[in-house]
């Protein structure tokens, strides 16, 4: 491990994302909320002076073309946790302890959606904002943001593109030739859906302000509004439609996306196995639940349909946006919306979660392993989306979702003996990996995370930066390789801090 080569690349992430965090400035100027605009210079402050203090030896440019695959595993888990702990301090300033500020800073960064905030009156509209803006920069990757503006990242950004997101399949390295092309592609729809969005909610009467606040976090998968009940504090049905089509949008992968509104390729959308269940799920179980709220005379047909696809969507997407207190609906409905929470959306999309093409592989590979069965010497390839899946990637697969699962099981088990409560131990620890946000019971949609134990916080931030991640870059932290000093040129040495 070539530590110059990750300090002076974190460096350089830390030196722009203190702009960034400068942001909210401008919102706190524009409300006339003179005091609320302080954390976010300290902290912008504070990033640049770690920029600085991270910056190791000469600048060359080595360190950006060299980088290893462990080394930039190593770049986004630190960068990752900084932007957390930064964003943390900005909810320090506004009353939050410490446990609860970084809870609700990485609940924002990993657009998780969860909150500690039981009182949304005491607080500053500049806060609210960040809190949308920072689920926004998590849900397409801040890293992605920096490759596609800085030259800097020319060779190292394809790793750390992949790195950051490394489920995204092959196909979004070729809707360009360069990854830097690649990255602005992405971020340019992800740019345009949200303003977009955002014109139309101000266009059907939302205020201006919630109108940005609640658009930046629908499409990023997040789920964090500037009002207490979220969408359901709104009421009315033309934003209801209008945010879950935003949000299935979040749910689909951005690079599929871009071959239908940039390449103009519509049957790009057909052919896709991902898109296809994706949308077979979402109608699905929109149908069933919608059937089981009429059934149980808690909806009439139109209200039913229309609470149904809300929560199917936002939580499939794992955005966690609530429509209705569905604490209140009968079992089968909370038991579909359960099994939602294990799926997660399209690779390569804002959503979190475990992700429908490592479902369809799963599928695929249980039923190649029964084929076997039948004839032990048949060769049975695994397809998705025509092409064959290599015994490599088959391999990781299998292994992610083994890893996947075991961090749910062990968290659970944490959750439930610090709770003393299953429901609420159980949904949490799949709330909070596949970053979905609200769960069931105290933590349900109408409660908050702010009541819990701490131990159980420091679980649930765990969880929500493994699952935002993808567990690649905490798994890394397991390998020895990961934690050995590569012995560098001694006219690079690191410079003593």
């Amino acid at each position: 491990m070539n530590f110059r080569y990750v300090f002076n690349t974190v460096s350089l992430i830390l030196k722009y994302l203190s702009v960034v965090m400068l942001v909210p400035v401008i919102f706190a100027l524009i409300f006339k909320e003179f005091d609320a605009y302080q954390p976010f210079v300290v902290s912008s402050a504070l990033s640049y002076l770690l920029s600085r203090v991270f910056r190791g030896g000469e600048k060359s440019g080595e360190e950006f073309n060299n980088i290893n695959r462990g080394e930039t595993l190593a770049v986004v888990l630190l960068s990752w946790i900084l932007f957390a702990i930064l964003s943390a301090i900005t909810f320090i300033y506004f009353g939050l302890k410490p446990i609860d500020a970084m809870f609700e800073a990485t609940s924002g960064v990993t657009t998780t959606g969860a909150t500690v905030l039981s009182d949304f009156s005491i607080f500053p509209k500049t806060m609210f904002f960040w809190r949308s803006f920072s689920q926004w920069l998590g849900g397409m990757g801040i890293l992605v943001l920096f490759i596609a503006i800085l030259p800097q990242f020319a060779i190292a950004g394809r790793q750390m593109f992949f790195a950051e997101s490394p489920g995204a399949s092959s196909t979004e390295s070729k809707l360009t030739p360069r990854i830097r092309q690649t990255a602005a592609a992405l971020w340019e729809i992800y740019f345009v859906l949200t303003l977009l969005e955002i014109f139309l909610l101000i266009y059907m009467g939302m205020p201006v302000f919630d109108s940005i606040c609640n658009s930046c976090s629908s499409l990023s998968g997040g789920g964090f509004s500037p009002a207490a009940n979220s969408i359901m504090q709104y009421g009315q049905p033309k934003f209801i439609w209008t945010i879950a089509v935003f949000m299935f949008l979040s749910g689909m992968n951005f690079a599929l996306q871009y071959k239908i509104y940039v390449k103009r390729n519509f049957m790009a959308l057909f052919k896709d196995d991902e898109f296809k269940l994706y949308f077979v799920i979402v109608l699905l179980f929109t149908l069933f639940i919608a059937v089981t709220l009429i059934a149980h005379h808690i909806y009439g047909i139109k209200e039913a349909f229309e609470q149904a696809f809300f929560q199917v969507v936002s939580i499939i997407t794992t955005t966690g946006f609530v429509s209705a207190d569905y604490n209140e609906w009968n079992l089968r409905a909370k038991l579909l919306l359960f099994l939602l929470m294990f799926c997660g959306a399209s690779i390569g999309s804002a959503s979190g979660g475990l992700k429908l093409l490592r479902l369809i592989f799963i599928f695929k590979y249980l039923k190649r392993q029964v084929s076997k069965i039948y004839h032990p010497n048949g060769v049975y390839p695994i397809k998705i989306n025509r092409t064959i899946i290599s015994e490599d990637n088959v391999k990781q697969m299998i292994s992610f979702v083994i890893f996947y699962y075991a961090i749910f099981a062990i968290s659970a088990v944490i959750l439930v003996y610090t709770e003393q409560n299953v429901v609420v131990g159980v949904t949490s620890a799949i709330a909070s990996l596949g970053n979905v946000g609200p769960a069931f019971g105290i933590v349900g949609p109408m409660g908050n995370f702010s009541s819990i134990h701490t131990i159980s916080k420091i679980i649930f931030i765990l969880n929500m930066l493994i699952g935002r991640l993808e567990l690649i870059p905490f798994l890394a932290l397991l390998h020895p390789d990961f934690w050995s000093f590569k012995k560098i040129n001694n006219l690079h040495k690191i410079k003593k801090i």
